[in-house]
This record gives structure tokens, C-alpha cells and sequence, in this order.
């Protein structure tokens, strides 16, 4: 395992690799692999463990009784996801995890970091804290997605989401986490219409875009 790596994600800033590996060791720790388009969480599930995103990303997911899939967020190398479920107990997911490609994924069991380190780690209340501030973040993410979904338009809704990456990059050019599939299910619009708004906004001169890379002009 690349615990140097580790050290630079969030949920382990402060520690040293060193001091890393003798946590992960007292904190009990699972590595899994997993293919592209499989399943890491289910909805339904009750689960005591978060992720940590070592290599590959995937996509958390809400399927409705008719099928229709919302992607809610996308985590990437050094992000963690299903914190939230994984500090409440008994509460069902309400989502899916699903690779969106070939990930590598780091799974901790919450409980043990929430309790009193029996071996008095002196990183442990590091860790705690830098919990507490990444599901403070999360909250900011969702907040973030109703902002980006509450236009009624669709050009609307992409004003909204490619201004806050080009500020979010510092650069009026970026790259999206999505294709365009993914967008689509982000913004809640159907993919067709999304890609014909793209087509218009080019046209409008607003935009510049090859897959999933944009140029905002004029700005």
C-alpha cells in the first residue's frame, strides 16, 4: 500500500506514512479491487465501512422505482465516500456506489476510528477531525448540486455548474469529472436535450467543448 500517498489525501493530512501504517494496523483495514460497472454499495444496505478511493473513480448514484438513474457525485483517487451511512447505524443506503472504472478502494470501519483508540494513538485525533470536515464538505457538495439543478432550463443549469468549475479551476478552461451521460444525470436533463443545449451555447459563442473538456469565452 502507498502510504505516502495516504498521507496527502484528506482524511489522513497531518500523519506521516510511518504513523500511517501503524494506524491502519491498530484501526483494522480491508483493500478491494473492482472492475468497471461494479457494484461497491448497493442501496438497501446497512454498512459500518467508508471508502477511500486509492486509484480508479466511481460514481455514487440514486436509482428511482422506474430506473431512472440521478448521479449524484463522482469520487476520485484520495476521496472517501459512504461516511455518513457508515457513522449511522441502521440507517439503509440510499444510494448506489458503482466503479466507473477499474478502483483500487481502502475500506475503514467507522466505529473503530469513533472510539477510543485502545492504544492511544496519537494521530487518532487527526483523524477525527479531518472526518468531521470532509462530511462538513460533502453537505457542501449537495448544497452545491441543488444550486446547479434548481434553474428551470437546461442552458441554465449548465451556466450554473461550468461557472462554478472555472472557478473551481481558477481558469475559464477545465475538464469535467463527467461525460457527457454523466452530466446529464447530474443536471437531471435528458442526455439528447443536454447535448443539443451544448450544441446552441457553441453556436451562442458561449462555450467551447470537446468531450469533456470546456472553454467558457467571453468571460
Amino acid at each position: 500500500m502507498d502510504f505516502l500517498f495516504l498521507t496527502e489525501t484528506p482524511l489522513f493530512r497531518g500523519t506521516t506514512a510511518q504513523d500511517l501504517e501503524a494506524m491502519l494496523a491498530c484501526l483494522g483495514t480491508d483493500v478491494r479491487s473492482y472492475e468497471k460497472g461494479q457494484m461497491i454499495y448497493r442501496a438497501g444496505e446497512v454498512i459500518s465501512s467508508l471508502g477511500i478511493m486509492l486509484s480508479g473513480s466511481a460514481l455514487i448514484e440514486n436509482d428511482d422505482i422506474w430506473g431512472n438513474t440521478t448521479v449524484l457525485d463522482c469520487v476520485g483517487p484520495g476521496q472517501i465516500f459512504a461516511e455518513t451511512y457508515a457513522c449511522t447505524p441502521d440507517e439503509p443506503l440510499m444510494v448506489n456506489v458503482v466503479a466507473a472504472e477499474a478502483a483500487q478502494i481502502l475500506f475503514l470501519n467507522v466505529s473503530r476510528v469513533l472510539q477510543v483508540c485502545p492504544n492511544a494513538c496519537g494521530h487518532h485525533n487527526t483523524l477525527i477531525r479531518n472526518l468531521l470536515a470532509l462530511s462538513a464538505q460533502k453537505n457542501l457538495n449537495l448544497s452545491r448540486k441543488i444550486f446547479h439543478t434548481s434553474p428551470k432550463t437546461i442552458r441554465g443549469r449548465l451556466l450554473s455548474y461550468l461557472s462554478y468549475q472555472s472557478m473551481r479551476s481558477g481558469s475559464s478552461s477545465f475538464t469535467i469529472p463527467f461525460n457527457r451521460q454523466q452530466l446529464a444525470d447530474y443536471l437531471n436533463v435528458d442526455r439528447s436535450a443536454l447535448s443539443n443545449e451544448l450544441s446552441k451555447m457553441q453556436r451562442d459563442g458561449l462555450i467551447q467543448v470537446e468531450r469533456n473538456r470546456f472553454v467558457l469565452l467571453g468571460v
